[in-house]
């Protein structure tokens, strides 16, 4: 069975957005190390899952990315441009990105239908009301946190919309020269 990963940016405090969704703590100077993981982390990954939200801006941002020979993430560009994704929403009745399908089930037979199917890893990338569905449901089989050095104090967990407590099994922690620590987790099944 395919694993689907989450890779998403946290304050040190657990928020994913400021609580209008602001994202300027993120850090956006990475270095070449953080950028190589990043490369090896979505190397094995052949479908993209995302929230409809993330996808309004995700989608065309790497497509431009990828069509710009001069730009240095040209290679990142490409890899998310090529590789095919899976939008959940509930309110889209079509795309109009290529390369992308739209998902309006429900999100565990959706997610479980797509982690059956032949392939290689599943990558998810969303705001908070999504990631925070796909944490609840038990659905995320890696966990890839990029902690960054700032706090907000208030904002939109991830974690809050929980019903029973979920444990982990830290695999790896990487510390990176622009601030961002890497822990990767897994859940710890029953």
């Amino acid at each position: 069975m395919r694993k689907l990963k989450l890779q998403v940016q946290l304050t040190l405090d657990g928020f994913i957005a400021g609580p209008n969704g602001e994202m300027d703590w993120m850090t956006f100077n990475w270095d070449e190390e953080l950028k190589t993981y990043v490369a090896a982390l979505t190397e094995p990954v052949d479908c993209l899952v995302l929230g409809r939200k993330l996808a309004e801006g995700f989608i065309p941002y790497w497509a431009s990315v990828a069509a710009d020979a001069a730009n240095p993430e040209q290679a990142a560009g490409r890899k998310f441009t090529d590789t095919p994704k899976v939008v959940f929403s509930r309110t889209l009745a079509q795309t109009a990105w290529d390369n992308t399908v739209l998902a309006q089930g429900d999100l565990v037979a959706e997610i479980t239908r797509l982690k059956e199917q032949p392939g290689q890893d599943l990558i998810a990338y969303g705001g908070a009301t999504f990631v925070s569905a796909l944490i609840q449901a038990g659905l995320i089989d890696e966990y890839h946190l990029f902690l960054n050095p700032a706090a907000l104090g208030t904002g939109l967990p991830i974690f809050r919309e929980l019903t029973a407590p979920q444990n982990f099994t830290l695999v790896n922690s990487t510390a990176f020269a622009c601030g961002i620590v890497v822990l990767h987790y897994e859940p710890r099944r029953a």
